[in-house]
């Protein structure tokens, strides 16, 4: 699986980023098979979160034997230090290790979520902490919406932090408005050497029906050829380091496919499939993620 440069962290991780997202609520043997099936495949970076259900104590067992093999991100998603102190060593007690790779503030896709989380009191201070304590060794910033790409470029004005995770999918490409606000945020992580990575690549629209089919947030693509070729396209922006892989294990398997077809797909032909990918409603992408 290739690999690209995390920013400034120098870290090589696999373009796939395993999205924990998917373990919130599987048994634990459901668990230790789509662990395995990422490893298998090389993927070297795992992200999941305090409010992904059971996630972190899934990823917990493993953590004995991979820990020194992967990179280890969670988040935290409250806004003010004491109550972000306290679920930063939870996820530690929970993850069943003394140190993380990368700690997120979670879900700030507004300046009104900014504001709190970086302001006086806030949860960026108890990350700091954790960074200078030794229990994480660096500090990123999450969020979702459609204000996600301009938030999180303030976010970099405001402090270094050393990675973004923010939406991008086809869809999202050809909203002009949202993209040329990507496009900046892209540039600014490149100026700062900031590692970017990305969530929602393979969504499609809002779920339009009671009974999904997915635990995703979203009605996500699921034909193959759909995933490679969105999974493609934004792989295609050298800015990338990786994206989030979908919340459900079941998906897992179309996106190591993707990525193994990616590379044999000229641009027509990664053209041709794009032009099949839905379009989905514009309030989908303020869902949570």
């Amino acid at each position: 699986m290739e690999k690209r440069r995390l920013g400034r962290l120098e870290h090589q991780s696999s373009v796939l980023i395993y999205g924990a997202a998917a373990l919130a609520e599987v048994t634990q043997d459901v668990a230790d098979a789509s662990i395995q099936e990422a490893l298998d495949a090389g993927i070297n970076h795992f992200d999941t979160a305090a409010s992904y259900g059971d996630a972190e104590l899934r990823l917990g067992p493993w953590m004995p034997r991979i820990r020194d093999q992967i990179f280890l991100a969670t988040k935290t998603g409250e806004r003010e230090r004491e109550a972000a102190w306290a679920q930063i060593n939870s996820s530690l007690e929970r993850l069943q290790t003394d140190r993380l790779d990368l700690i997120q503030l979670h879900a700030v896709g507004d300046r009104e979520e900014l504001d709190k989380a970086t302001g006086t009191g806030g949860a960026l201070e108890a990350a700091i902490r954790a960074r200078d304590e030794g229990l994480v060794s660096h500090i990123g910033i999450t969020g979702h919406g459609h204000e996600a790409p301009a938030t999180h470029r303030e976010a970099l004005r405001r402090f270094p932090f050393d990675t973004v995770l923010t939406p991008l999918n086809y869809a999202l490409g050809r909203d002009e408005t949202y993209y040329n606000a990507w496009q900046e945020l892209a540039a600014e992580t490149q100026r700062v050497d900031a590692g970017l990575m990305i969530i929602k690549t393979v969504a499609r629209r809002t779920w339009t029906e009671d009974d999904h089919r997915y635990t995703t947030w979203y009605e996500p693509l699921d034909d193959q050829d759909n995933i490679t070729a969105a999974l493609a396209w934004v792989l295609s922006h050298p800015q990338i380091t990786g994206i989030a892989t979908a919340g459900e294990v079941r998906l897992l398997s179309k996106l190591i496919q993707g990525e193994k077809d990616r590379a044999a797909l000229g641009s027509e032909q990664i053209a041709g499939r794009l032009d099949k990918v839905d379009a989905y409603a514009s309030p989908f992408v303020s869902m949570p993620i």
